[in-house]
């Protein structure tokens, strides 16, 4: 066992399937364990390799090896099933997964810690709480609408239901129903600016999340969920790396010597990369109040193109500029905008 350098696992819920070899990629070890097996088995194993497809509980998995001295690294299934040979099985696939790492141009996921796990599961549940809200408050509209009554849009309208309900003549049982409805939406409500008061209490004590609140357009949310996924920025090699990785470059299908660009890919984070974009829409509506150098690059980008491709274009920059402060350790500095005279 000492001659092994590489360990493929194919995680699962209860049975983990094992995949070693030396350094000549020559298979000597092909075992399946418990959890609990698993976890003894390598504590006592000499330190080596080991490599996981990123998926649930590969990340609390790679923080276990390495604290018994391994070096843990996890790979996008997506890039692991191109090396699956023809049947699938676990032990198929945790040897696609040594042959995958194997590859020098492979890129890896950089493992997240304990506080971005928190900070991903606290996003989760808001994004989820946020999506029954707005289910909620659409039932209401719509019900409503049946009898004739049309609400304004936004919330205050759903506050100020109750009142409503007083005053129009409606069928006891739609009114019973609606009173539901609302006492719902009042607890979703509350349960969302909850999570938000642990979102802000969790930024105020990391200090990446409170240098990214210092770029235009990033609030505490787009902020935390930055800090949260990307971490200290240094899995990529660059900006535009990053802001590849969430799909905010041109998707490209260039062949024979002819280069073709299409739309933003819209690969990656899709929650990510929606509130960078809403953060670019945000600072593009109170651009009148910004004089800076990124203001007038977006205004010169507004006589060029639309609106829509301004703001990917704005949230492409914001992308990169966040990975610079991740990567760099520093802040954003505001730059004042050159004039020719």
């Amino acid at each position: 066992m000492e001659d092994v350098t590489l360990i493929g696992i194919d995680l699962g819920k209860y049975n983990f399937h094992l995949h070693g070899q030396d350094r000549h990629g020559k298979a000597l070890l092909r075992k399946k364990f418990s959890r609990r097996q698993l976890i003894d088995f390598l504590a006592n194993f000499p330190a080596c390799t080991i490599v996981m497809e990123a998926c649930a509980g590969a990340h609390w998995m790679a923080r276990e090896l390495a604290g018994f001295g391994h070096e843990a690294k996890l790979i996008s299934p997506q890039f692991v099933r191109p090396f699956v040979k023809s049947n699938k099985n676990d032990f198929i696939d945790a040897e696609a997964i040594c042959e995958a790492a194997c590859r020098p141009a492979m890129r890896f996921v950089t493992p997240k810690t304990e506080a971005q796990q928190c900070l991903s599961a606290l996003h989760r549940i808001r994004e989820s709480l946020v999506h029954d809200r707005v289910k909620a408050r659409n039932q209401i509209h719509a019900f409503l609408l049946e009898f004739g009554i049309s609400l304004p849009t936004g919330h205050p309208s759903i506050r100020r239901l109750p009142a409503l309900l007083a005053e129009q003549a409606l069928p006891p049982r739609l009114v019973s129903v609606l009173k539901k409805l609302h006492l719902h939406f009042k607890y979703l409500e509350e349960q969302i600016a909850d999570i938000e008061k642990e979102l802000g209490r969790q930024l105020q004590e990391d200090d990446l999340g409170q240098r990214l609140m210092t770029i235009p357009g990033i609030g505490p949310i787009t902020a935390s969920v930055l800090s949260a996924e990307m971490g200290d920025g240094k899995q990529y090699g660059c900006g535009r790396d990053f802001a590849a990785s969430i799909g905010l470059v041109p998707r490209q299908y260039s062949t024979g010597g002819k280069v073709k660009l299409l739309g933003i890919s819209k690969r990656g984070d899709k929650t990510l990369r929606r509130l960078l974009v809403q953060g670019a829409r945000s600072y593009m509506q109170r651009l009148d109040r910004h004089t800076d150098r990124l203001a007038q690059w977006v205004r010169a980008m507004l006589m060029r193109r639309h609106a829509n491709v301004v703001a990917c274009a704005l949230a492409n920059k914001l992308a990169r500029t966040a990975w610079a402060i991740a990567a760099k350790h520093t802040e954003f500095e505001k730059q004042e905008a050159v004039t020719h005279l």
